[in-house]
This record gives structure tokens, sequence and C-alpha cells, in this order.
């Protein structure tokens, strides 16, 4: 495995790491709703111009910014999502009016689980899922136990776009609350991987226990620490380290907590489901 290459945050930085994107090329975006949005690379897609892309996303876009944005560009033609229509999805609502881009809709477990498949190298799976709606037209159905099923297949991307908290150089990635959502098994399911960081540590600095995607699934880290920027986008990933709770309080050294320093809660974990 080789090094992560790591991108220095400004503009300039973000257009090197997303310079070998082709046209037609399948696009996992992280993201759930603006929660963990790469908005830097997004805004770097689009300054450099690849068209006919398809784009993998919890959502469609949200406002005019970040996913948004990239559709109003006119450079997306498909989008694989399970929640194409919220409040603000004014954009994609459009372009999908005047048959200006294409939708598959996937349900939301489905969508993480296809993903999931791909980073796994499972072929297919069966899920009930689906069955009896319009989703399961054109699949196959299979009754397994007394239970019908679905058959779905991996999603698999040319490159992943996930936004993380903070990364080593060696590609390590932690995540920050939900901003964590579909980007761990993103990163393990495309050809290349680029996160947005909001700081790069040197190795070592993440306690190994406390890694979420581990540096073989990541190419390359856009580090928006040497920027100054951060993520100004109002997600809950933007507010400033003074902001943070538990063990990403400010001057968090990751090697130096233990359980006993923080509470779930803090970190957007719900209770487990009786």
């Amino acid at each position: 495995m080789g090094q992560t290459k790591i991108f220095s945050g400004s503009a300039a930085g973000a257009d090197a790491a997303v310079a070998d994107i082709a046209d037609g090329s399948t696009v996992l975006i992280g993201g759930f709703g603006t929660a963990g949005m790469p908005y830097a690379l997004i805004d770097a897609l689009i300054r450099h111009g690849a068209k006919d892309l398809t784009v993998v996303n919890n959502n469609a876009g949200n406002g005019d910014t970040g996913l948004a944005a990239l559709l109003a560009a006119g450079q997306v033609r498909k989008m694989i999502c399970s929640f194409p229509r919220q409040t603000d999805s004014w954009v994609f609502d459009a372009l999908y009016r005047e048959a200006k881009i294409e939708l598959e809709l996937v349900p939301q477990g489905n969508l993480a689980e296809r993903m999931r498949a791909a980073g796994a190298g499972i072929g297919a799976f069966f899920c009930p899922t689906g069955v009896g709606t319009p989703l399961a037209e054109g699949k196959e159905v299979r009754e397994i136990d007394g239970r019908t099923y679905v058959c779905e297949y991996p999603i698999s991307g040319d490159v992943a776009l996930i936004g993380a908290y903070v990364g080593d150089r060696m590609g390590n990635l932690t995540y920050r609350k939900t901003a964590r959502n579909f980007g761990p098994v993103m990163a393990t399911a495309a050809k290349i991987t680029i996160a947005e960081v909001r700081r790069v540590v040197e190795v070592g600095a993440i306690d190994p226990e406390t890694v979420i995607t581990p540096g073989i699934f990541v190419d390359r880290i856009l580090d928006l620490g040497t920027s100054g920027q951060h993520d100004a986008k109002g997600s809950d990933d933007a507010k400033g380290p003074d902001d943070a709770k538990g063990p990403d309080a400010k001057d968090w050294d990751a090697k130096d907590w233990d359980a006993k320093d923080w509470d779930a809660k803090d970190w957007g974990v719900g209770e487990r489901a009786s």
C-alpha cells in the first residue's frame, strides 16, 4: 500500500485532487443532507467540468450549494439516491420535471448495503425491502424460508468524495457524529477515494481503536486545516473545535482518551433497538 497523497486545502489543492475524474464516471458522494457533505471537493469537481456523471448520494442536493450546485452546472446525467425531494431540493426537482436528469430510487438501507456489498466483493444479495412495489419491477424475486426477497446488485464507484473529521498521513479517518453516514461504505466501494478532512495529524496520533475508515481505502486527502476554511456550509461537522463535545473537544489527542471520558450521546449514538 502506498502513502496516501495529501493535498492542501486551497482551491488549487482541491482542483488537483479531482483532476483525473473522467466524463461518465460514477461518483459516490458522502453526506446525509448537508452533514458530511464534501463541499470543497464538489466545488473543485464543478470547476473541473467532468460531465455525464452518475452520482450516488442519500439525497439529490439541498439549496444551491454542494451537490445541488453540481446538478445545476449540468454535469450529472443520473442520480441514484433515497430521498430526491425535500423542501429545498428545487434544483433536482426542476431538472427532473424537464427530463434533464435520470433517477434511480433506492431504499436507504438498500443503498448502504449495495455499496457495502461492492466493497466486500459480494456479487448480489436478496433483501425483502421493496418487494411488491414498483422498485422491484424487473428484478429477480425469490422465496426463501417462506419470505419473499428481491435480488439487489452492488453499487460501486469510479471515485468516492467523502467528508471526514480527522485524517492521518496514511489515510486513516475518523468522523464526527452524523457526518459519518455513508462515508465508510463509500470508501470501500470506490476505485479511488478522496476525503476532505478538518485537519491532518501525524501517523500514530489517532488511536487505532478509534479509526473508522482504515487508510488502505483512502487514496487522497484534502487538508482543509491548511487553508483555514473548514466547512462553512452550516452542517454539524462545520462547527469549530471549541463547539465539539467529548473526545473531539479542543486540543483533543485521539491517543489520550479512554472510554470513561465520553458519553455515547455526545457522538450521536442512539439507544439500541429492542
